[in-house]
């Protein structure tokens, strides 16, 4: 309220003058803080054609350098790829994990199954060795494909779990080292199994592909965009050599089945 002696009146006017004032010192403050980082800015792009060439040779070089472990695996599984009509024989087949919906193969897995059920029934493998997740109880992978695999005719004892298959690089070195598999024939998706024939390779398996053909949904071309990445992880593993997750003492599955009388 304004006093009789209009003091009140006074010191609103004061009070104004000065926000005012600090309002003004805190625009230009923004006003030259904008300035700045807009300096900074075009000091960081480049300049001329110049500057622009060399930025757009710098991202081509990144890309191939992206590209490269894919073009690893193409190369290396360039001739080694098969369809289950022209598959070359072997005595064992192996099969890569690819999930289960409550408890059962996906449709991706089931795929990959009757592909190594077709491989067995016309004799170009003797063994399956199924290869996935058993990191914990309720998941289960080879007990759920072993289930699928005996019931399209693959009797019990030419089937092989790995329990430790956790991923691509693991299942080929354990194959190797605690399976004692020196050949085998490869089952998986057109756009894994050249990183799965190229990782066998490297972990010392002599392998050759099947491509199980899928139709084109959102789940394969995620699968064949996530490759792209994973070819980047295969080439580290190939040239690291890495041990897996979990190596364990060796097995005797793939020999005592091997041996077993065929049915």
């Amino acid at each position: 309220m304004e006093r009789a002696d209009g003091s009140g009146t006074g010191r609103t006017r004061g009070w104004c003058t000065r926000a005012g004032r600090a309002a003004g010192r805190v625009g230009r403050w923004a006003a030259a803080r904008a300035a700045g980082a807009a300096a900074r800015l075009r000091a960081g792009l480049p300049r001329g054609v110049r500057g622009r060439r060399r930025a757009v040779q710098a991202a081509m070089a990144g890309c191939v350098l992206a590209l490269l472990p894919s073009a690893w695996t193409h190369a290396v599984a360039a001739d080694r790829l098969h369809g289950t009509a022209d598959s070359p024989s072997a005595d064992v087949a192996v099969v890569f994990g690819a999930g289960l919906w409550n408890g059962r193969p996906t449709p991706y897995l089931a795929r990959r199954l009757d592909a190594a059920a077709e491989l067995y029934r016309t004799g170009k493998v003797r063994v399956v060795l199924v290869t996935g997740d058993n990191s914990r109880t309720e998941y289960d992978e080879p007990s759920a494909m072993r289930t699928y695999l005996t019931a399209h005719g693959v009797p019990q004892e030419r089937i092989v779990s790995d329990y430790a298959g956790f991923d691509t690089w693991d299942s080929c070195v354990r194959a190797r080292r605690i399976f004692g598999v020196e050949r085998a024939v490869l089952i998986s998706q057109g756009f894994h199994i050249r990183r799965a024939v190229a990782l066998c390779q490297a972990a010392g398996v002599e392998s050759y592909g099947v491509g199980v053909p899928d139709e084109h949904d959102l789940t394969w071309y995620y699968g064949g965009a996530r490759e792209v990445f994973a070819a980047g992880k295969a080439a580290l593993d190939a040239a690291l050599q890495p041990e897996p997750r979990f190596l364990g003492p060796r097995e005797h599955g793939v020999s005592q089945a091997l041996g077993a009388p065929r049915p």
